[in-house]
Parts: structure tokens; sequence; C-alpha cells
């Protein structure tokens, strides 16, 4: 199976909202009559020109703003179609996810039928833009960062410049937003999704959800437990905690997959020179992180101090193939020798990162996450929380606990999040060590949808594995579960045939 290219980074405590939830059945906007037309907007449309080139259709849908209000004020979601290419064995239409949240969509099916041409032949493969993403109505946050995410640093003062920071980007959010924020919930996507559905003409949804957008698919089960086909859902989060707080768990794991990464520097210290042992490679990481929160380290023109430095080494660590790794390691040399005064140039990693988290930005679907659970509002909570795991998270914890957006949020969510608790059939896959959607989180999910069944690849220090991985026993069972319908009769542990964790 060929890969599939997924940005699939999941975005930037958790108490309740109140408000009354919205049925599906309270909810009924007119069936959008769909008028399907070449994707291309332009000479420089790069997306829709792919779109156009492996035979796809676009599409809009006109779906409710606030299906409180379903015949109300509408906005747009943009689909792509590539038909089944097998018509007469044709099971149906499946809409697959990247995640992010809020990673764009559009062209996602043509890669999954690039990578797995069996769905396609038995699929209308669906490319959806979640509503405020891409061409669904784009909501655009103005902020001078690329991501949300900021380390508090190591001391009071730090953590209080990253609040300031925090509601600032809430702000740069807020201006020409403030009517969309209130309705960019997963449970509104969740019926946008059941939008386009009846729109195309379809009984029920096929669903291959990755990351984040494994909430989207769970949600939607539990809204439309009636019309769901058959939903994978890969590396998926924890549907209790989901919202501002995501990255809270992602600390331990994450220093987890360091600690891996480490053992795999170690046995290559001869190209590297990080430490003859995994305790050595680990020791030099801390004294890079020790330098940085002297000073900061000057790494080209970019100044790298104890707030930047730990997203610099969170980003890469997602994957563990010996490419990621050696370009982690590529990456921790270059600190390393800016920790000791030398004149260095960026890694392409680091520049690609560093350019990425310096640079303007629109957003990083924090304003998603916002709209699904309220945030504590108050720093000194998120403040007590790093000073409580700085021992055993000392790298990535004042990072993935640190304040987010959220807590200065203008509006709360209008409605409760959604309580998963359901026995509709799913496929759940994940692996033991994910940095990003921790393992207990892919469990608890699995045990509230009652009806599912899990894959899990072991001792795997990675996130996304159907289509990204490459293993046969974890697409097998995926690609049985889709194309014929059977799940595993048991949960099913595969084993790792590739990778620097394997």
């Amino acid at each position: 199976m060929r890969t599939i290219r997924l940005a699939a980074t999941v975005g930037t405590a958790l108490l309740v909202a109140g408000g009354p939830a919205v049925s599906p059945a309270a909810a009924s906007p007119p069936t959008a009559t769909l008028a399907w037309h070449t994707c291309s907007t332009g000479p420089d449309d790069a997306d829709g020109a792919a779109l156009d080139a492996a035979g796809a259709q676009c599409a809009e849908v006109a779906v409710p703003l606030d299906y409180s209000r379903p015949r109300g004020r509408t906005i747009t979601i943009a689909l792509s179609r590539l038909a089944a290419t097998d018509p007469a064995h044709r099971r149906g239409a499946l809409i697959p996810n990247p995640g992010g949240p809020g990673d764009p969509a559009l062209t996602l099916g043509v890669e999954l039928a690039q990578a797995a041409p069996a769905l396609a032949a038995h699929y209308d493969l669906i490319g959806m833009d979640p509503r405020f993403v891409g061409r669904s109505t784009p909501l655009s946050c103005q902020w001078d960062t690329g991501l949300s995410m900021r380390g508090a640093g190591p001391t009071r003062q730090t953590f209080a410049e990253t609040t300031v920071r925090a509601r600032g980007l809430a702000a740069g959010c807020v201006r020409g937003n403030e009517d969309l924020l209130p309705y960019a919930s997963t449970r509104n996507a969740a019926r946008d999704m059941d939008q386009v559905r009846a729109a195309l003409g379809e009984p029920t949804l096929s669903y291959l959800g990755w990351s984040a957008g494994s909430y989207l698919g769970a949600v939607y089960t539990q809204l439309f437990p009636g019309r769901v086909d058959r939903f994978v859902l890969d590396s998926a989060v924890d549907p209790d905690t989901y919202g501002p707080g995501v990255t809270r768990a992602m600390g331990a794991p994450t220093e987890a997959a360091l600690r891996n990464w480490a053992g795999w520097a170690a046995t290559r210290d001869a190209t590297y020179h990080l430490g003859a042992t995994r305790e050595a490679v680990l020791a030099t990481v801390d004294r890079v992180r020790r330098a940085s929160e002297a000073r900061p380290l000057r790494v080209g023109e970019f100044a790298v101090d104890s707030q930047l430095l730990p997203e610099l080494l969170f980003l890469p660590i997602r994957f563990d193939t010996d490419a990621d790794y050696a370009g982690i390691a590529a990456d921790v040399r270059v600190l390393a020798d800016a920790a000791d005064g030398r004149p260095v140039t960026p890694s392409p990693g680091l520049l690609a990162n560093l350019t990425m988290i310096t640079g303007p930005g629109t957003g990083d679907g924090t304003f998603l996450l916002c709209a699904d659970r309220a945030a504590p509002r108050d720093p000194e909570t998120y403040y007590r929380d790093i000073q409580a795991h700085r021992a055993s998270e000392p790298l990535f914890g004042p990072l993935t606990r640190n304040v987010t957006p959220c807590a200065f949020w203008p509006t709360a969510p209008v409605e409760s999040p959604t309580r998963i608790r359901n026995s509709v059939p799913a496929l759940i896959v994940g692996a033991t060590g994910d940095p990003r959607t921790p393992f207990p989180g892919q469990l608890a999910m699995h045990r509230a949808l009652a009806g599912s069944r899990m894959v899990t690849l072991d001792n795997a220090f990675r996130h996304l594995v159907y289509g990204v991985e490459d293993n046969p026993c974890v697409d097998g069972a995926v690609n049985r579960y889709l194309l014929d319908g059977v799940l595993p009769t048991a949960d099913l542990t595969c084993a790792r045939v590739s990778g620097a964790g394997s």
C-alpha cells in the first residue's frame, strides 16, 4: 500500500460548558442539490488542478451556521468526489478526514485512491473541508505565528509572558469572526457531514478518520447511529477529554518517544556525536534545554529561547522511522553546537519549523477546540499543573500543559460536549507509543464505542498507522473491514515490521 501524506498535527482544564443540545431530529434544513463542476479555481490552484487531473469533481453544500436555526443563515461546505472505479461493485460513499484539527481534506480522497486502489474501486471518495477550513467558508485568525503552542519556560515570569501571548492570539482570532466562532464545534461538523450524506443521496456513510478526525467520526456515530456504515478511527483521541486541553496528555508519551529516539541516536554516536548511551544523549538534550533557559541560542538568524526550544523538539517527534530520527538527530546536533556558542546554520528540519513558528499564520485549529469544550480561565490553573509535572515531564510538560488562547476566548461553547457511548460497530487503529494521541486515550475511545474492535501496532512510537506505516497486518485488517465488512473477531495486536522503534 502506498503511503498517504498526512499532516495530522494535533493542535494545542476541562470545564464542561452548559447550553442546550440540538438533537438531529430538531435540525431539519432543506436537502441541498449538488451542482458538480471542475475543481480548479485558476492557474495558481495546485490542489484544484490535482483534483481535475485525477478525474474528481467539486461542489458546494449550503448548511446552517446554527443548527438550532436550521433555515437561518448558511455557510458553505466544499466537497470533492472521486467516483468509484468499479461502479458495478460500488459500496457507497467514504469520507476521509486527516485530523489536525482543522486540516483541509478536499484532496485527501485522491491521495487515498492512489494509496489504496481497492477502496477507490468500491467507494466514491468524498473530500470534505470541515466548516471554516480550506474552501468551506474559511475562518482566518490574525496571528504573528503559525502555531498557538509555546513553552512556559522555567520561571513565573516566562510563564506570564506566554499568558500575554495567548491572550493576544485569542484577540487576533476574534477580529472579524465573532459571529462564526460559537458554531465551530465538532458537533456541527458532524451535522455538516450528515447534510453532505443527504445531498449525495446516500442512506449511510463510511468514514476513515485519523487523529483529531477520529473524534469527528465518533461524534457522528453518537448523533447519527443509524446512518453509519463502516467507520475506521486511526490514532484515536480520548473522547471524554478532547478539547482545549487535548495536549495535556502528550507530555509523558512524548518524553517516552524522546527516550526511544535517544537510544537510536546512541547507536549512531559516530555520526551525530550526541552520546554513546541513551542517558548520555538525553543529557545532551538537557544541556541544550538549560542553555536556552540561561540565554537564547543563536541558530542562524533565529533566537531559540526556553519557550521555543520544546516546540522545536516536539514537532518532529511523531514518527519513528530511521529517516525521521535522523532528522531529529541533525536538529539536536545543531542546537547542541549553538548551546556551546558555536555559529550554526539551521538543519532543514529546524529551518522549516522555525520559519513556520515565527512567521505569521491564520490559525491552527484552536478555534475548533475552543468551540468544543470550555477551558479554565485562571492562568494559575495552568501554572500549577506545569509545576506539578516538571519533574516527570521536564522538557515537554511546560509546552503541552501551558495556557492556550481558549482560556481567553470571548465566546463559550453553545452546547455541552458530546458524550460518546454507543455500540455502533467501528474499527479503532493505534500504536502503543503514540506521542500525539496517547494509547490510554485510544483505549478510552475503544471502551466508549462498545461495538468496536481495536487493531494495535505494538512497540511503535509513532502517530498515524493505516496508510502511513505500511504494515500488512494493520492494512489487511482495515481493508478487510472497509471492503468486506468483516471486523476482527477479537482485538488484534500487530508486530512491527519497520521503523526505528522495531
